[in-house]
């Protein structure tokens, strides 16, 4: 029996290359003043910086293939992207439209879509609720008549959305024009990834194929790939708070010489360095097929205790200014409190794995 070949963690020559692209476009056209005015506003997604990224860089095809207009690259280069995203907590459905809706249409065979997709024309959006876990169950609407009717909630950058992917009772999974539905926001904590409620009042959608299969693609790539955005944002919260313990002085002496600061910023270094084998393992899985079910429970296992315990420590470590809100800390933690129950919780990522290895609970 041959040996599994081994995971590629490293980032290669190209991979560092799109990274570095995609860190300068944001940082150019995605300051952190710029997103607390947004997310004051009633336009939270950043259209120009949607395409500039899908436009000038073709970062929404990324995942579909270059015979449909797309780049056809993997989820290794994608999963850089959301890094990257994640580090500026930017404001563009680009998880919600190039990498989940994008996968429910690629299991479906959706090739006009998908081109309208890869073109930037289209930006879709999975109606399933962002805290459904993959093979979770999920919600649907009624299919009476031919038309479509019901609700579904927490569905996320459906006000981005021009499509929406909508399962139905029959086992379908169905496209329906955004102008055909009745999308009304709902209170969210992260304010840059809004969330809906979705009406469905005698809508017409074309029904694309079977939901089930589609939906759980779709959410287990978002489960896996959500961890590269969770490394992201952590790498930026340490970073940016060992800058500021280096500059902030106290009793004539800079903060971050105290030992007991050094301590828990290593110990927060370590974790990061974990979180980053696991997101990239799990990218590379998906790219793969090697063991992708295990790769991404043991991610998303790890992936929010992580992110969470990074923005704890920046709030707290940054004193007085961190709890003002022109600092951008509270997007950064606002968003991995959302992602921490974003496809499946930790636990439920824990009790999935359990079953992959088959260790019985006690």
């Amino acid at each position: 029996m041959s040996a599994q070949p081994e995971p590629a963690l490293l980032h290669s020559e190209e991979e560092e290359a799109l990274r570095a692209a995609v860190r300068d476009l944001l940082t150019d056209h995605c300051d952190p003043a710029g997103v607390i005015a947004r997310s004051e506003s009633a336009a939270v997604h950043d259209v120009p910086l949607w395409k500039a990224l899908s436009d000038a860089m073709g970062l929404a095809g990324l995942l579909i293939p270059e015979e449909l207009g797309g780049q056809g690259a993997s989820h290794r280069e994608t999963a850089v992207v959301l890094e990257e995203l994640g580090r500026a907590v930017a404001p563009v459905p680009y998880l919600t439209s190039a990498v989940v809706a994008t996968e429910a249409l690629l299991a479906c065979g959706a090739d006009d879509l998908l081109g309208e997709l890869a073109s930037a024309a289209t930006v879709a959006a999975l109606a399933v609720g962002l805290h459904v876990a993959p093979g979770g169950a999920f919600a649907s609407v009624r299919l009476e008549d031919g038309t479509l009717h019901g609700e579904l909630t927490g569905i996320a950058d459906a006000s981005a959305a021009d499509v929406l992917l909508v399962p139905a009772d029959d086992g379908g999974l169905y496209a329906v024009r955004t102008a055909d539905a009745t999308v009304v926001p709902q209170v969210s904590l992260d304010l840059t990834r809004p969330v809906a409620r979705v009406a469905l009042d005698g809508a017409t959608g074309r029904r694309l194929g079977e939901a089930g299969p589609a939906v759980w693609r779709a959410l287990r790539t978002g489960a896996g790939l959500l961890a590269s955005e969770q490394l992201g944002l952590a790498d930026w919260l340490l970073t940016e708070t060992v800058r500021h313990l280096k500059e902030r002085r106290q009793f004539n002496r800079r903060v971050g010489g105290f030992q007991a600061l050094k301590h828990r910023l290593a110990r927060l270094w370590l974790e990061i360095a974990g979180l980053r084998a696991a997101a990239r393992n799990a990218a590379d899985a998906l790219a793969t097929g090697a063991d992708t079910d295990i790769a991404v429970a043991v991610a998303q296992a790890h992936a929010a205790r992580v992110a969470v315990h990074a923005a704890e420590e920046a709030l707290q470590l940054h004193g007085g200014i961190g709890m003002t809100w022109e600092h951008p800390v509270h997007l950064y933690l606002k968003r991995v409190k959302a992602d921490s129950i974003a496809y499946g919780t930790a636990g439920a990522h824990r009790e999935a794995l359990a079953a992959l290895v088959d260790l019985p609970a006690p």
